[in-house]
């Protein structure tokens, strides 16, 4: 089928579609879609970001939604495409509130997945474009203030005089991303950084950290990356690149301020957050609070018998900053996922003795293969060059349902595995124990299921291969003065005990900071409910907690990797610019007792 006819059809259906809604017959909408249809929502439709999966459940999303919503003006964005029966295309839309766009699949006469995503609110664009301010005020005024009057000004009046609207606790990608958006919408906010500087969360993490991810994955909101940027970006490159975004963007910070507590008053609909800020405490009172400290941001501090009588040095990994002073030192590193792997590679590079303790299996895939078989079909410069941009490709990512995810990525996995496959049998001869997840799915669904059990090979691997990083398998019985026991007995002699142990939930940070009843109510954060491995039913067809309405009024989540921070932002922002505006956000899609604010 060539671009016309297929442009022709979709057309076709966007038409009948929009007649359906436009009579509010939401069972003739339905019966447009197949009988193995999503539909995925980000707010337009809901206030929510939901998956509706198959007719009955589009159906009831309808029909609670359509009064309020009244979605109009549905028009074909560009050419239509088609592949393999599938046609896909874009197509523009508008609500009572918003406007919007999509992405659409169609099999056949009928739609198999739907996207519809908020862009933006009526009456409150963001200003840029031909809605840019003025800035320069010219001509004569006396008493006139600078720019940078009312940039001081508006610095040390926030958290004192004026009460921010919005506190984000955490300025790594995610505090940031979210801190940009709210600013271009006018939205009051306040960053709360423990540490002195904005990207000190990346700066001070182990000496060879780099993002995994290609640098056209990894674009901030607003201010991409130069045409010049390395593909790969070094842990401290980023980190002053947030210092900078931090800055530019204007964004309200409280560095070297600790967050020790946070309570909400019901009747007030208002957070009392208290905050240590140069050795004196302050009380903010924002409506809305967000936690940004990272989707791994909470460590897992192990607990083995003897711990408290070890001679050597142990800490977990997110304590590790370089393996330069333990040159010709004995070393064991307990784990086998990205941390792990890396640090046992630095230590290698310094001259120690490294030992990895395998505890369970680990799905390892290579930088470079995942790069060529999954990310560079939406994320390189082929692709820009194809006219994908950044924004086309979130909302192409973003248009494949969860449901959907292991359909599209077994086929990925298994290219990995065939076109890596002598790598694999090496790794497996010395012992190491592959995974490729419980579906056979590999790295990204392992990623958003569980946030750990994988390792993207920049090196370690071959050090593992060829003996340079000894392997180990097994549990820890105890720990002595001297060394790690493992439960066959096997002693391991150790200068230093690194625990790469891995991260908690977000959750375990609200139980820190507000109450483990708060963090309770709330429950998990991140994961499917895929019910695999660190995974648990029940589905929820989306990433629990994150980036939407949770059980606590005024409570949300941000976080993720770049791509994820600077997508969903814009997401989360709109639902804060849409309550401080006083307009209804009808939640759809919340579970019962959740909040609906």
């Amino acid at each position: 089928m060539n671009s016309s006819s297929a442009t022709t059809q979709l057309k076709s259906w966007i038409s009948a579609f929009s007649n359906a809604l436009d009579s509010g017959d939401a069972d003739k909408a339905a019966a447009m879609f197949t009988e193995d249809c999503y539909w995925r929502d980000l707010l337009a439709f809901t206030w929510n970001l939901s998956t509706a999966e198959g007719r009955a459940a589009i159906t009831a999303m309808l029909r609670a939604v359509l009064p309020l919503v009244r979605p109009s003006g549905f028009v074909i964005d560009g050419e239509a495409t088609e592949s393999n029966g599938i046609i896909e295309g874009w197509y523009r839309f508008e609500t009572e509130q918003a406007t919007g766009k999509g992405f659409i699949r169609l099999k056949g006469s009928q739609c198999w997945t739907l996207l519809s995503s908020m862009e933006e609110l009526k009456g409150f664009e963001e200003k840029k474009g031909s809605r840019r301010v003025f800035g320069a005020e010219h001509g004569v005024q006396k008493g006139r203030r600078t720019w940078l009057e009312r940039r001081e000004e508006e610095e040390r009046t926030i958290g004192h005089e004026r009460q921010p609207y919005v506190v984000i606790v955490g300025t790594g990608q995610g505090g940031l991303a979210l801190a940009a958006r709210l600013r271009r919408l006018d939205v009051p906010t306040l960053c709360l950084e423990s540490n002195a500087n904005p990207g000190d969360a990346w700066r001070k993490r182990y000496k060879s950290l780099c993002l995994h991810d290609p640098v056209w994955y990894d674009h901030m909101p607003y201010l991409p990356f130069p045409d010049d940027w390395p593909v790969y970006t070094p842990k401290d490159k980023i980190a002053d690149w947030l210092d900078h975004y931090a800055k530019v963007m204007e964004l309200n910070i409280w560095t070297s301020t600790a967050c020790e507590g946070a309570s909400y008053d019901e009747e007030r609909q208002e957070w009392a957050v208290k905050v240590t800020r140069g050795g004196k405490p302050v009380t903010l009172r924002p409506k809305h609070l967000v936690f940004a400290t990272g989707v791994s941001g909470f460590p897992n501090e192990p607990k083995f018998p003897g711990m408290d009588r070890f001679k050597g040095e142990q800490y977990h990994s997110s304590k590790h900053g370089s393996g330069e002073r333990f040159a010709g030192k004995t070393c064991v590193v307990v784990g086998s996922n990205n941390s792990a792997h890396d640090i046992c590679a630095e230590l290698w590079e310094n001259g120690a003795d490294v030992t990895m303790v395998q505890r369970s299996s680990t799905h390892v895939a290579g930088s470079d293969s995942l790069f060529k078989f999954g990310t560079s079909k939406l994320y390189s410069e082929a692709a820009l060059e194809r006219g994908i941009t950044t924004d086309k490709a979130d909302l192409i990512n973003a248009s494949v349902p969860y449901g959907l995810m292991p359909q599209f990525n077994i086929p990925v996995t298994e290219a990995i595995r065939e076109h890596d496959a002598e790598f694999y049998k090496k790794l497996e001869k010395v012992g190491f124990q592959l995974d490729y997840g419980d579906d056979g799915s590999g790295l990204f669904l392992k990623y958003m299921r569980r946030g750990s059990g994988y390792y993207i090979n920049v090196g370690a691997s071959e050090l593992i291969i060829n003996g340079d990083i000894k392997l180990r398998h097994g549990q820890i019985r105890e720990i002595t003065e001297h060394a790690l026991v493992l439960e066959d007995g096997m002693e391991l002699p150790a200068d230093l005990i690194i625990y790469a142990t891995g991260y908690g939930s977000m959750s375990d940070r609200v139980a820190q900071v507000v109450s483990p009843a708060m963090a309770a109510k709330v429950g998990k954060v991140w994961g499917l409910g895929s019910n695999t491995t660190k995974d648990p039913g029940p589905w929820e067809g989306e990433p629990r907690n994150m980036w939407k309405p949770t059980r606590q009024n005024g409570l949300w989540f941000q976080g993720g990797n770049l791509h994820q921070a600077r997508h969903y932002s814009q997401y989360l922002s709109l639902q804060l610019k849409a309550r401080l505006e006083g307009l209804p956000t009808p939640v759809y899609g919340m579970s019962e007792g959740s909040a609906d604010r």
